[in-house]
């Protein structure tokens, strides 16, 4: 191919950028070439679900960001770690196969954005699945994406988890991506196999010989060209050079809730205040580029454990280690299958709402904070987060270094909603351990502890402690309001030739996971970008 012209240009091998690069090189007319800024997915722990642990604070195959320092949270920095490969987040996360619920799509839609209710995405969900368990209304199969059980052995621990959920009012469920998300049970991870199927495994890899495909790796982006207000291209720096890239057709950024509104930055596309006091001339004024940021911020709840199953046990001992090895070797099975979460729930925090409003995730294992070694003792986490925040926080750069950093600000807890519901959750995370199906597993609360009873205290707790989920999203947010960064069908408004089809532009938060979610919007971004082409838009 020609090294230098290409029809589409990719930015950003992650969950929408190995969708887009897969589907848009299926017709073998047109040249795709993929910029990612990270390396290859060849790290083996990569592909081994209970991996992610080892990689969280890995700098070789994530981006170590940090959002702060938070005000609301006592001026901490929270670490945002993102993926450094090809695959994105989505080889490093932890593989959580969560939706979100109709609703928040309905939401989508109803704030301008045609196309976009649940009726419409459901399909492009279910042509993403290989779905282990079969296909029903819901689900398919015979996609590039597996979807599948964790391939856990009955586990005393999570059994108790899932019955004191029952006996607190939560129902037993069997699938979040179903006819209704509410109940508590074992998640479905991006897993085909007992190994981790990342965009990039599921998307990336059977094609990687298409002769109309180029993928280029280490590369980042410096700057978009723009012809007046056309993207035309972009520079990129590689191996100490600089280079550039023609998009005759397309320039699609998929680099992420962070990655592509700084690309949009940098290259002088954003709120103009933002551009100058960074020292990048305007191009052209877009009041949202990096507003309307949203997360998922987490409480976590850490139990001392009388019952075995724990991986701290497995985390501190050669043999267990050896033992648990083989066993994944053998049969792709076992501790090593699970993912951030081998059991989760979704509850309402009160019992007058119409939907569930927080989301637990129970594992396992336990560490004081999240990528620090695990417990010597048998511990398990409960985690809880609100899942439709009303905070929202910025992104922007504070240079036009590509490399530097921006500046993140989540604002986290700054709404009153945000810490009512987030308390709220915290007391039915309580609730539930308290139960005796699981109370009778437990030794003691490790984290909060028994000292902290009272709402001031869980309060400050949270403060402390709260953690991301990893889930940041809106910061080129979909619709045709004034701060609006793309329009429905995601091409950035203003600037012909130009989309952005990843996480960012979610003009909402939606109720669970969102790398589902982002794999969904690749695939219907890439129906899009087709069908304008046949159109001649």
């Amino acid at each position: 191919m020609d090294g230098s012209v290409f029809d589409y240009v990719i930015v950003g091998a992650g969950s929408a950028g190995c969708v887009l690069a897969n589907r848009l090189s299926e017709d073998q007319s047109v040249k795709v070439a993929l910029i990612e800024a990270g390396g290859r997915d060849s790290n083996p722990w990569i592909h081994i679900p209970a991996g992610y642990y080892r990689n969280f604070s890995n700098p070789a195959v994530t981006w170590q960001f940090g959002s702060g320092p938070e005000p609301h949270l006592g001026g901490r920095i929270v670490n945002w770690p993102r993926g450094r490969v090809l695959g994105g987040s989505s080889a490093i996360n932890g593989l959580l196969y969560v939706r979100g619920q109709a609703h928040d799509y309905d939401i989508w839609r109803q704030r301008g954005n045609a196309g976009w209710s649940y009726e419409d995405v459901l399909p492009y969900f279910m042509r993403a699945e290989d779905q282990e368990r079969g296909a029903d209304h819901y689900h398919g199969v015979g996609g590039p994406l597996g979807v599948a059980d964790v391939r856990l052995k009955q586990n005393a621990i999570c059994e108790a988890f899932i019955g004191a959920c029952e006996a607190a009012g939560i129902p037993r469920t069997r699938d979040f991506n179903g006819a209704s998300q509410e109940g508590a049970g074992y998640f479905q991870l991006t897993n085909r196999n007992g190994r981790r199927c990342s965009a990039a495994v599921a998307y990336l890899r059977p094609i990687r010989s298409r002769r109309n495909l180029k993928i280029i790796t280490n590369a980042v982006v410096e700057t978009l060209a723009l012809d007046g207000k056309r993207a035309t291209g972009l520079h990129y720096r590689r191996n100490g050079h600089r280079q550039a890239i023609t998009a005759s057709r397309e320039v699609i950024l998929a680099a992420g809730a962070i990655g592509s509104p700084q690309i949009l930055q940098i290259s002088g596309i954003g709120p103009a205040s933002v551009l100058k006091d960074a020292g990048v001339p305007v191009r052209h004024a877009l009041a949202g580029v990096g507003e309307n940021l949203q997360d998922h911020l987490q409480v976590r709840f850490v139990y001392r454990c009388a019952t075995a199953g724990s991986l701290n046990e497995v985390w501190h001992s050669p043999w267990l280690q050896f033992k648990t090895g083989l066993e994944y070797v053998l049969s792709r099975s076992g501790i090593l299958t699970i993912g951030a979460g081998a059991v989760g729930a979704f509850a309402r925090s009160r019992p007058d709402l119409d939907a569930p409003d927080v989301q637990f995730h129970f594992l396992p294992l336990s560490a004081d904070r999240p990528g620090q070694g695990l417990h010597r003792f048998r511990g398990v986490t409960a985690s809880v987060c609100q899942l439709r925040p009303e905070s929202r926080g910025t992104i922007h750069i504070a240079s036009a270094d590509p490399a530097a950093a921006p500046r993140i600000v989540s604002n986290y807890l700054a709404a009153e909603a945000d810490q009512r519901v987030l308390l709220d959750g915290m007391k039915l995370v309580r609730r539930v351990v308290r139960q005796p199906a699981f109370a009778r597993h437990v030794i003691e609360e490790h984290l909060p502890g028994a000292s902290v009873e009272d709402d001031d205290g869980l309060m400050e707790y949270a403060r402390a402690y709260a953690t991301t989920v990893f889930h940041p999203c809106g910061t080129c947010k979909m619709g045709d309001d004034p701060r609006a960064v793309v329009d429905a069908r995601l091409r950035v408004h203003g600037i012909g030739g130009l989309r952005v089809a990843d996480a960012s532009i979610m003009p909402t938060l939606i109720s669970g996971n969102t790398n589902a979610p982002t794999i969904m919007i690749g695939e219907k971004a890439a129906d899009m970008i087709r069908e304008d082409a046949r159109g001649g838009m």
